[in-house]
């Protein structure tokens, strides 16, 4: 199967047994990610950890409020796409990490 990322979206969002042992950070954001060096992208899309650790924020359904669309709508986007940090960079379409979210999160495999 040929795995599309702008019909899914569903490496954007917490996977539902992290959400379902308390975990509510996705992805954590490595110092040299371009992201940090960009104020307007900081206040609107970047959450700190209790320990201080930067993380993508998250929108109350758990979807990374970066995505434009809903997981597994049919269309979607990153509206942070060239500053994206490097976890969401290092994903690929049929990837492990890939598979795990389109399979928790109820989508096709």
């Amino acid at each position: 199967m040929s795995y599309d990322c702008q019909t899914c979206g569903a490496c954007c969002a917490n996977l539902p047994s992290n959400r379902a042992e308390g975990f509510g950070y996705w992805v954590e954001i490595k110092p040299d990610d371009k992201i940090l060096t960009r104020q307007d992208l900081l206040r609107k899309h970047v959450i700190h950890d209790p320990d201080g650790v930067p993380h993508l924020r998250l929108a109350p359904n758990g979807q990374c409020l970066a995505l434009r669309g809903r997981v597994g709508g049919g269309k979607v986007a990153c509206g942070i796409y060239h500053q994206r940090p490097s976890p969401c960079r290092r994903v690929q379409p049929g990837d492990g990490s890939c598979l795990q979210s389109r399979q928790e999160h109820g989508l096709e495999l």
